[in-house]
């Protein structure tokens, strides 16, 4: 009987936490529909809080994500790192762990309900001084996992992001309790389900930050050569160790990552800086005009020109998490 009761008692807390959430859940993607103003990806008054909007599905496209936490209010996105597929609704929160080019596409969405989500760079200045707050014990020696990583969402971090949001509509409140707001959702991060990974973003000698020392040196020198012995040597790793990491966080190979890099750099080029075709792929280190066309085409959907031709005809994929 005692047994029956506690069973019936947990099924009620969660079918209120249920509750809860879905209507936090709605009043954060009235807020972002508000405040985003159109589809987009949307910087705020807010520090590190983008909106992101959009009224119809996209077409999966390599987009670059960075350390953040991304919820959605409403709609659902696919997001493909290596050979891992994830996807993600209001049910589920995504962190994001490195820098890492990611294949995204919406694929939930109309002008009726359109995607809403939004994105909190993680502080990793903040991140660092609540380990030390709270006594965390940092997670120096653990193996990374891969950089994208989904929780099911609660109704406390919700009910932060909506109050995140909220302030949007309140710039002197903004200045001074986003900063809180922001410390709380961080906080949850902290003691969730992915605690473990927000501590391997935060310590400096963990591995995850090796790799993202990886990660910035291949930023910086896409358009070179690249060795691995080098790249090893700037994380402060054996080749080996290196390649097994960095496959472990993004998914591709160090020379892999730095192709996506090329490509998306390409793209800008072509879009801001009106480049041709073997223009654009030189300057970004490709030295054979048909080895470039014929990855962006696989990494785009369609050839360089093209491509391009779509853009400014306002018909740009959803980018972003």
């Amino acid at each position: 009987m005692r047994l029956r009761q506690t069973t019936m008692k947990g099924a009620y807390k969660r079918a209120f936490e249920r509750e809860v959430v879905m209507e936090r859940h709605a009043e954060l993607a009235a807020m972002i529909d508000k405040y985003a103003g159109g589809d987009g990806v949307h910087a705020t008054p807010i520090p590190r809080l983008h909106l992101i909007r959009a009224a119809t599905t996209t077409e999966p496209v390599v987009a670059p994500y960075e350390p953040a936490v991304c919820i959605v209010a409403q709609g659902e996105k696919q997001a493909i790192l290596g050979d891992v597929a994830l996807a993600y609704d209001p049910a589920k929160y995504l962190v994001v762990s490195a820098d890492v080019p990611v294949i995204c596409h919406i694929t939930k969405a109309s002008s009726a309900s359109p995607y809403l989500c939004l994105r909190l760079d993680l502080d990793l200045a903040s991140l660092g001084a609540m380990m030390l707050e709270l006594g965390v014990e940092p997670a120096r020696g653990d193996a990374p996992g891969p950089a994208l990583a989904l929780s099911a969402a609660t109704p406390e971090l919700i009910d932060a992001a909506a109050r995140l949001v909220a302030l949007l509509g309140h710039p002197q409140d903004a200045r001074a309790l986003a900063p809180l707001v922001e410390r709380e959702i961080l906080y949850r991060l902290m003691t969730g389900e992915q605690a473990d990974k927000i501590r391997q973003i935060a310590v400096s000698d963990s591995k995850l930050a090796q790799v993202s020392r990886a990660i910035r040196w291949i930023k910086r020198n896409y358009a070179k050569p690249l060795r691995i012995e080098t790249v090893a040597a700037e994380a402060r790793m054996s080749p080996s160790g290196l390649y097994q990491h960095f496959k472990a966080v993004t998914g591709m190979s160090p020379l892999q990552y730095q192709k996506r890099l090329r490509l998306q750099e390409a793209r800008r080029l072509l879009l801001q800086d009106s480049l041709d075709a073997a223009g654009a792929g030189h300057r970004v280190g490709y030295e054979s005009p048909s080895q470039f066309s014929r990855e962006y085409a696989r990494a785009f959907g369609a050839p360089p020109m093209r491509d391009i031709e779509r853009l400014k005809k306002g018909q740009e994929p959803m980018v972003g998490a």
